[in-house]
């Protein structure tokens, strides 16, 4: 069951890339999540896991790393999308870090997320600061159309200078079981990427079940996912402890299995620095600290930058200060 270490390759970064393995049905209806326990554990994180003050700029700042900065509006411009670009590159004003004396420490996000239809420009304005563009794919946020066209997509965006593609799932194909019908899907949005990380986002606010959150998560891990994501951030629930917690454990599995690491993002949602503190908590207890890094873990988020320029503002003076002066783009 073990994939073969002989087969495995390495990205520009030096990470272990998932190859992905045979479906194994066997593995995936025998997963059974205790609803009640995930519950229960997801209430009682934040109470018990808290960084303390001393420490609490340097966490703030970390989390700023890990964020996909995103827009995905109906409305986005080249100039909003230009916008974005420059404050991924330069996330909270110098002054602050440097009244902290976190001035050295790296001062942008993971990633710039948009629309296919403003890649290339992200990539131009994103040009020299090793800043990827992911894209969202495959009819997102829905899911919904043939399998051609889907791929047709990715590989436009590719084409385009995506190096990062977050794709959707059929809710429908997971919602009836139908778990040769997602693998088969995620396989080809897989190939489709190439080079480029694949994310796959399940839609869990649609899946209905704890159980199909854990063996959507591990059906996409074996057909080849780098990422499994929550959501798209349109749906009425987003990313929440208690489906992460699930997410992540279904991740440590995969990883024990074939000895693949694959990332985790969880996205909607996810707009205050408290929030985004805990999260990185909950990887460290279930993941470890080799999670802890922008090629493994990612929020997908736009307000969730300004509100952790605020805090790192208040670390800085000692006051608050006017959500206007920390505009995201």
């Amino acid at each position: 069951m073990a994939a073969n270490k002989a087969f495995k390759q390495a990205n520009d970064n030096g990470w272990t890339r998932n190859l992905g393995i045979a479906l194994d049905l066997g593995i995936i209806n025998s997963i059974k999540i205790n609803t009640n326990a995930v519950m229960a554990r997801a209430a009682d994180f934040p109470s018990r896991r808290s960084v303390k003050k001393d420490y609490q700029a340097a966490w703030l700042l970390r989390a700023i790393n890990h964020i996909d900065l995103t827009t995905l509006s109906g409305d986005d411009t080249h100039g909003k999308v230009e916008r974005l670009c420059s404050k991924a590159a330069k996330a909270v004003r110098p002054s602050i870090l440097e009244k902290i004396g976190l001035g050295e420490k790296p001062n942008r996000t993971a990633a710039v997320c948009v629309y296919h239809a403003h890649v290339a420009e992200a990539v131009e304005a994103l040009q020299g600061t090793g800043i990827p563009v992911a894209a969202v794919s495959t009819g997102f946020p829905d899911g919904q159309g043939p399998t051609e066209t889907m791929v047709e997509e990715i590989r436009r965006s590719v084409a385009d200078g995506a190096s990062e593609i977050d794709i959707v799932l059929q809710r429908e194909e997971v919602l009836r079981g139908d778990w040769q019908a997602v693998y088969d899907r995620v396989k080809a949005y897989r190939e489709a990427c190439g080079d480029a990380k694949l994310k796959t986002i399940l839609g869990t606010g649609n899946l209905g079940t704890m159980d199909n959150i854990a063996k959507a998560s591990m059906v996409c891990m074996m057909a080849g996912a780098d990422f499994i994501k929550t959501s798209t951030g349109k749906e009425a629930l987003n990313a929440t402890l208690p489906i992460s917690l699930v997410m992540m454990r279904q991740i440590r599995e995969y990883h024990d299995m074939t000895g693949f690491k694959v990332g985790y993002k969880p996205a909607g949602g996810i707009s205050k620095a408290k929030d985004a503190l805990t999260y990185l908590a909950l990887v460290k207890d279930e993941l470890g600290d080799e999670w802890l890094d922008p090629q493994l873990f990612r929020f997908g988020a736009s307000s969730l930058l300004g509100d952790l320029e605020m805090q790192l503002d208040h670390q800085a003076t000692g006051q608050y200060s006017a959500k206007r002066r920390h505009a995201i783009s």
